[in-house]
């Protein structure tokens, strides 16, 4: 009888030795719909919609709070109409890490080398805004003239993809082309892209939208005040590095998200 339990005891603690151990607890273990950062980016499409900044194109991604060498991204959806279902997340060469992913957006290229070059951009908004175009096609400098657009310091460069491309259809649809807005972007928060829009970078996915929202409105009074004549007084250097820090842009997330939700 010794012995029969003896077995069974030195059987079952080997049993339990083999046995994996359960998950760990945390935020790489839940659900990639689930988590808090893909609610969020899911809020960001919700009201870069809502407020006109991107409309059928243009995308927004975040930097994983999981692993800082992956991005999270919806599928090729117009922004409207994402849900957290639809949020992929890839690796920094663009490649969807879900089985059998649905289709991405070409223009992936633009946040995986952004991220790449940049470990201090956590979040990315491509926008095709028609207020932006007329600066990156005419070599009016996009400078800042109130006070919720000081981050464009002293302007921004112009992506010109003739320069990495040749003639093309302006899609950054690749890695090296990429890889050159990404260096046209340098340590700047924005860059224009000729006849494409505008790629915008921020600390946090409310900080992104604020900035695209707010440099969109700055370059529409821009080209107002322009017209009215007469010499522009522009936000100084001390000015616009006094204002650019804003509250990153929490109170405006806040009134824009009960905004996108209607109420």
């Amino acid at each position: 009888m010794r012995k029969s339990v003896l077995l069974l005891i030195l059987t079952s603690a080997a049993g339990w030795a083999q046995a994996p151990a359960p998950a760990a607890a945390g935020r790489a273990a839940a659900p990639l719909a689930n988590r808090e950062i893909v609610k969020e980016l899911v809020l960001a499409d919700h009201i870069l919609a809502n407020e006109g900044v991107l409309d059928a194109y243009g995308h927004v991604s975040v930097r994983d709070d999981v692993n800082p060498q992956h991005f999270l991204m919806s599928r090729s959806l117009p922004p409207s109409e994402v849900s957290a279902a639809d949020i992929l997340e890839y690796d920094l060469d663009a490649k969807p890490l879900q089985p059998n992913p649905p289709a991405s957006f070409q223009e992936r290229f633009i946040h995986s080398e952004i991220y790449r070059a940049r470990p201090d951009v956590k979040a990315i908004i491509h926008c095709h805004t028609g207020d932006l175009i007329p600066f990156g096609v005419t070599g009016t400098r996009l400078l800042p003239i109130i006070h919720m657009a000081g981050f464009l310091g002293d302007g921004i460069p112009t992506f010109e993809i003739r320069t990495a491309a040749g003639m093309s259809d302006l899609l950054v649809k690749n890695a090296e082309l990429g890889k050159a807005l990404a260096a046209t972007l340098g340590s700047k928060p924005a860059a224009l892209m000729r006849g494409h829009g505008a790629v915008v970078t921020g600390g946090t996915l409310h900080e992104v939208v604020g900035r695209s929202y707010y440099m969109n409105q700055n370059a529409r009074l821009q080209w107002q005040s322009i017209q009215l004549g007469g010499p522009l007084t522009y936000l100084t250097t001390e000015e616009a590095d006094k204002a650019a820090a804003q509250d990153g842009f929490e109170r405006a997330w806040t009134y824009w998200k009960k905004r996108a939700a209607g109420k």
